[in-house]
């Protein structure tokens, strides 16, 4: 027997309750998603566009309701890397996820999702208003639902994880009263799918470049042509331009600002997206928070749409 042999077959000795106890927390953490949390800051989105995001009460209420929908989503990602354990496994990055790696016990993600996953809705039901408990009800069960059978449905895969940004986007207006405009709908909808099928355009040109097969990580990917994602993104960010500049042009006929900032942040809102094209076209869209927060060009843009949206609601 090799040395190398001895040391696999030799026993580890066992750890102690409060390592593996300490180990089983940080793996719990990190497959709900930290880094993705930070999709839930579109949770103000509706009652920044409204100008009624700064009192105290709003601000609370947001607090509550970012919580809520961050712990709908660990929920749902818990449930998820318990399902695809097997299917991560083969997949070159994946294979590091706690519960594929072996760090977080199959039974325990589901646990944990699932205690999660009833608790949200009925926190947001006792603390805020029941519509917005039944829409992160909604979001839980659709994103179930997607993790069961929904992510096998072509294009209807790429229209829920699309919905649920777009609920994202709504719960903040939904828990303050806030009515949410047409165009906040259409701009943020397809904003959200221009980003979810740039990622999925980007997922089938590396697969393609592997060695592994597309449908061990993805199954769809297997369906879906790069032609015919590269169309669907291309589209939408389309669709999102033109409604965010008719709502732009729309809302700013007259200002007592300075400077008509609504429609000056056209500029910066069209450069955010042409930057961000970049990445899909290279087939290196990621995760989108990834791609904002890798990129220094892209953070700055965003920053300076973010300026003219605050100068234009604030009518400085």
């Amino acid at each position: 027997m090799t040395d190398r042999a001895a040391l696999i077959e030799r026993p580890q000795p066992p750890q102690p309750s409060g390592s593996r106890a300490l180990a089983l927390s940080r793996g719990l953490l990190k497959t709900a998603r930290p880094r993705q949390w930070v999709k839930n800051i579109l949770v103000v989105a509706a009652p920044a566009a409204a100008g009624e995001l700064f009192s105290r009460n709003s601000l609370a209420q947001l607090a509550v309701v970012f919580g809520l929908f961050t712990a709908a989503a660990s929920a749902v990602y818990l449930i998820n890397d318990a399902r695809d354990a097997e299917a991560d496994r083969a997949h070159p990055t994946k294979c590091r996820r706690p519960v594929a790696a072996g760090q977080v016990p199959v039974p325990v993600a589901y646990a944990v999702g699932g205690l999660l996953a009833v608790l949200a809705p009925v926190a947001a039901a006792a603390f805020c208003t029941p519509l917005t408990a039944a829409l992160i009800a909604a979001y839980v069960v659709m994103q179930l639902a997607y993790c069961v059978s929904l992510k096998h449905i072509l294009v209807v895969d790429l229209a829920v994880v699309t919905t649920g940004f777009l609920m994202r986007a709504m719960i903040g207006g939904v828990a303050l009263g806030i009515p949410l405009s047409r165009w906040f709908l259409i701009t943020t909808g397809f904003g959200a799918l221009f980003m979810v099928s740039a990622k999925r355009y980007s997922e089938a040109v590396q697969m393609a470049g592997s060695s592994e097969k597309p449908g061990a990580t993805r199954a769809l990917l297997t369906e879906y042509t790069t032609g015919y994602l590269r169309f669907v993104w291309q589209l939408a960010a389309g669709v999102a331009v033109l409604a965010y500049c008719l709502w732009a042009m729309e809302s700013g006929g007259t200002t007592n600002g300075l400077l008509p900032w609504r429609q000056l942040s056209m500029a910066a809102f069209v450069l955010a997206v042409l930057r961000y094209a970049v990445f899909a076209d290279r087939g290196t869209a990621g995760e989108p928070e990834d791609v904002v927060l890798r990129d220094r060009a892209l953070a700055v843009i965003g920053l300076v749409w973010l300026a003219m949206y605050g100068l234009a609601v604030a009518d400085w």
